[in-house]
């Protein structure tokens, strides 16, 4: 099968959308693989690196802008990866290697990671970005048992989504939740998860369908 033809779907989601238990659904829904923690055990055992060290860095932006900077766009693409380089970027350049290799082999789905922009010049990438109204949000927190009090699951998704925004912002250039980035935006708390994986799931056969004629 050629790579045109392995539709990959990635997934964005604002903390609290139930964005993750829609990529594991539509999984099941599609008969496909997803990837989301998996990336970090992956990733670990592609660098050398301990899987609770990355767990830590996991989505998040390095503090070293400057040392980013210096070393300009090239760094991105390096074949190896120098032992200075801070934590958070070393984890964003293997597990955006990894991304592009499962990609490669086969149709599956990758949830969260900077995914859209990792395969944005894959023709088969169907991009998706789930959101919620935060009062859902808020009752999904607090069902989850994340937080106990809606203060608490207010504040838990204000400062899940700030680090998601800054990690995606940093290392894309790009506006996280901005629709110039993504196929298809959705509203969970519309359809729920079974809804909203089977909904995905219908546009992802009808881009398979294009692909393969």
């Amino acid at each position: 099968m050629s790579e045109n033809r392995n539709t990959v779907i990635t997934i964005a989601r604002q903390y609290g959308s139930g964005g993750r238990e829609v990529g594991m659904r539509l999984a099941e829904v599609l008969g496909i693989k997803s990837y989301d923690r998996e990336l970090i055990t992956m990733a670990a055992q592609k660098s050398g690196m301990s899987s609770e060290i990355l767990n830590h860095a996991d989505e998040k932006a390095t503090n070293s802008l400057l040392y980013t900077l210096a070393l300009g766009s090239s760094y991105y693409g390096a074949a190896s990866i120098g032992t200075d380089v801070p934590i958070n970027d070393k984890l964003f350049i293997t597990q955006s290697q990894i991304i592009r290799d499962l990609a490669a082999e086969g149709p599956c789905i990758i949830i969260g990671r900077c995914s859209d922009y990792v395969l944005r010049t894959n023709p088969a990438r169907f991009s998706v970005f789930i959101y919620a109204p935060i009062e859902a949000r808020i009752r999904r927190v607090i069902e989850r048992g994340a937080a106990k009090t809606e203060k608490e699951a207010r504040d838990l998704i204000s400062r899940t989504d700030k680090r998601r925004i800054n990690y995606y912002n940093y290392y894309t250039g790009r506006k996280w939740g901005s629709p110039d980035n993504y196929n298809m935006m959705l509203d969970s708390s519309f359809l729920g998860i079974e809804g909203s994986a089977r909904a995905i799931a219908d546009v992802y056969r009808e881009k398979v369908d294009v692909n393969n004629n």
